[in-house]
């Protein structure tokens, strides 16, 4: 019989792979995921702006140019925060979010090219620099609640667990 630890121990079993996944109930919630968090979906408005209105102002010529690097700096913005929020370690997560942040300062200069080439007009580009600063905004915000909200969040467990353990 393997060891519980936590009491909360789940076994996700398939033909294939057995596993185990270690992670105490009282920090994980169904009803949360990467979708729920406020960047995520700030960095999804400025991919969905990206995506509808300014790449169909590209030239042709533009099309494997300026289209690729302004397609995988929108996409790279919301899959870092995704890949981030699935890491355990928060450090790691933070890094993914740092990753993110440069994606959106990327699309910023793509944006301005943009612009300075004439493909769009000054109303876009307001609305778009609207939009990419307010995702970077949410973004750095939750870069420096995360450590701090996770301290606290820690504390608090180590203090639970150590002062079980130690009284018994």
């Amino acid at each position: 019989m393997e060891e519980e630890i936590f009491n909360c121990d789940k076994i996700f079993i398939s033909e294939e792979l057995k596993f185990k996944v270690n992670e105490p109930n009282e920090f994980y919630n169904d009803n949360r995921d990467f979708t729920t968090l406020e960047a995520w979906k700030k960095c999804r408005d400025v991919k969905l702006f990206f995506y509808k209105k300014i790449l169909s102002c590209l030239p042709w010529e533009e099309k494997f140019n300026l289209d690729i690097q302004i397609r995988k700096a929108a996409v790279s913005t919301i899959s870092n925060i995704s890949e981030g929020y699935g890491r355990y370690q928060y450090q790691e997560g933070i890094q993914f979010y740092r990753i993110s942040r440069a994606s959106l300062y990327e699309l910023k200069d793509h944006l301005l090219s943009c612009y300075d080439l004439n493909f769009t007009g000054n109303d876009l580009k307001l609305e778009g620099e609207e939009l990419l600063e307010s995702a970077k905004r949410t973004l750095n915000e939750s870069l420096f609640l995360i450590p701090l909200y996770l301290y606290t969040t820690n504390i608090n467990y180590f203090r639970k667990y150590t002062t079980t353990t130690i009284l018994t």
